[in-house]
């Protein structure tokens, strides 16, 4: 008699966010040489904790990110990382443009696969939203703080 293995056990988690957060004091610190090497070094580290970056883009006070996190990661574990590697790096690879820090808090919004296809084209088309004043103003919420993170 053929013996029959249990079914596997898997888990299907699937969390996605769309991510925003600012500049210390929304100062417009993300020149274009800053901003590519923000983003280069936000992915780079979202990838390293297992997470899978959908889309990034933002304006020079702040930045949003549209991201897939896996279940073994938390949030703050993720913001914690990318916001101070990526402080720390700007510092080291950009530093005669003056010292660069990001605020303290973020916005996080969890949203379903079928919404997650607009907040990836909402995050993409960044500059054109707040040229021509079509922002979603949740979208565009982070929590002022006082105290800078480096």
């Amino acid at each position: 008699m053929k013996e029959v293995s249990p079914p596997s056990r898997r888990n299907l988690v699937v969390i996605s966010l769309h991510i925003i957060w600012a500049t210390w004091k929304r100062q417009p610190l993300l020149t274009p040489t800053r901003e590519r090497c923000a983003y280069r070094c936000i992915t780079a580290e979202a990838q390293k904790l297992g997470a899978t970056v959908l889309a990034l883009n933002g304006m020079p006070d702040h930045v949003h990110l549209v991201v897939l996190l896996p279940s073994s990661l938390s949030l703050a574990k993720l913001m914690n990382q990318i916001k101070g590697v990526s402080s720390h790096v700007l510092n080291q690879e950009t530093s005669p443009l003056g010292h660069f820090r990001w605020g303290n808090g973020y916005a996080a919004f969890s949203m379903s696969p079928h919404h997650r296809n607009r907040a990836i084209a909402y995050v993409q088309e960044q500059k054109t939203h707040h040229a021509d004043l079509s922002l979603k103003h949740d979208w565009e919420t982070v929590p002022e703080d006082e105290t800078p993170q480096t």
